[in-house]
């Protein structure tokens, strides 16, 4: 019945789907055809005009992968088989993914965005979009262990891997307080599902007892993830200003709401790194025009990137930890509106960077909980007052790497 549900539901949005496929954020390349955004795989093979294409190499577009299954074919039979959902769930994993590929495991991945795919391409060669629930029955193949990383609480993936024989382990579970609600109205869909899962490893004891609520068992807390390995730059940048204010992980408003209210003085430099890559040209647009009737000299990072004029629009991927290794204060954005929920502190915070937050962070309470120093802004006025300020914030709890490997290989 469930599967059926799910089949008439896809008939019925696939006009909608097939419209929203033409979107540029959805769609993914492993040659440079994305240009600056650089979304691509250091591992992929670009074929000649005359080579054959396989499936593998063929453009993706997140949206035909995932609800029809075009050039989307299934992952061969692994021993642990990880699941998540986009750029940063999928960084997140790497360091998991490449230590048991040291231990010559087969590893594969599935993924729901089109910049996680090409994140993930970058460290594991066997990768796919996971399908929408009804035709996971059949597409999905046998693995030893599964990993689903957060909050991908998808029945049948966790119904199917364990009808195959399959460990089912949910990694860095968290629900937060105001999410309980809205699960508890399908508490029977959870309950299901938790009844498929042997192990779930939890971010903290409050989320541990709201996961038990919807009928998740075996729970062990072990911290969040994110704080088992910090980042460390790819590169060194040049530091050409006496305090560097960063505007990381921007969405839509949050740019313009920032620089309605910052004033740069003398010796400051803005960096303006936006979250999703659609948005770069959007961004630098509405930045070069701020920046002119301020007399400010502004740059975009994939055309220039010695970093000297003192706005910068960080228009390239992969480039963020590095910036951080040299900023002195972060606003860190996704949380100056509801919707969002905020984004990882302890990525500035591994840098002593000190860190500025909007209000909306109840997506990231628990990581927030575990650094010291961020201060609260009630609105974009408020953090733009606070960016002049020299401080710092400190990740003052972490959680052991190795445990949550032995966990994971059981």
């Amino acid at each position: 019945m469930y599967n059926a549900i799910c089949a008439f539901l896809l008939v019925l949005a696939s006009p909608f789907l097939l419209a929203l496929s033409f979107g540029r954020k959805y769609k993914v390349l492993l040659s440079d055809e994305l240009g600056n955004s650089k979304i691509s795989s250091k591992n992929s093979r670009i074929p000649s005009k005359n080579s054959r294409i396989s499936s593998k190499n063929q453009p993706k577009n997140s949206i035909l992968a995932r609800f029809f299954l075009l050039n989307n074919p299934a992952l061969k039979p692994c021993d642990f088989y990880f699941h998540a959902c986009s750029l940063g769930e999928v960084s997140t994993i790497e360091p998991f993914v490449k230590a048991l590929q040291k231990e010559a495991k087969s590893v594969r991945i599935t993924v729901c965005t089109a910049t996680g795919y090409a994140r993930a391409r970058e460290f594991c060669d066997e990768v796919a979009f996971l399908p929408f629930e009804c035709f996971l029955p059949f597409w999905l193949k046998e693995c030893k262990t599964l990993v689903v990383f957060e909050a991908e609480l998808w029945l049948n993936l966790f119904a199917c891997a364990k009808k195959q024989g399959a460990k089912v382990i949910l990694l860095n579970a968290r629900l937060s307080q105001s999410s309980l609600p809205k699960y508890r109205r399908f508490l029977r869909y959870y309950k299901t599902l938790f009844s498929y899962c042997d192990l779930v490893l939890a971010q903290s004891e409050s989320d541990a007892k709201r996961l038990e609520i919807l009928g998740a068992k075996n729970i062990k807390v072990l911290g969040n993830v994110k704080s088992a390995l910090l980042p460390r730059p790819s590169k060194k940048l040049s530091s050409n200003y006496e305090h560097i204010i960063v505007l990381a992980s921007s969405h839509e408003g949050e740019e313009k709401g920032i620089l309605e209210f910052l004033r740069l003085k003398k010796g400051e430099q803005l960096i303006i790194a936006p979250r999703h890559p659609q948005r770069f040209s959007a961004v630098c647009e509405l930045v070069r025009g701020w920046a002119e009737q301020n007399n400010y000299s502004s740059q975009c990072f994939s055309k220039n990137t010695d970093l000297k004029a003192q706005v910068v629009v960080m228009d390239s991927l992969g480039e963020l930890i590095n910036i951080y290794a040299i900023a002195d204060t972060v606003i860190l954005a996704g949380s100056f509106s509801a919707g969002i929920g905020g984004h990882n502190p302890f990525e500035p915070a591994s840098f002593n960077c000190g860190i500025i937050s909007g209000a909306f962070f109840h997506n990231q309470k628990v990581l927030y909980s575990a650094v010291q120093g961020i201060k609260i802004a009630s609105d974009f006025r408020a953090a733009a007052l606070l960016a002049h300020e020299k401080f710092s914030s400190q990740i003052t709890q972490s959680c052991d790497f190795n445990d949550i490997l032995e966990q994971i290989k059981g």
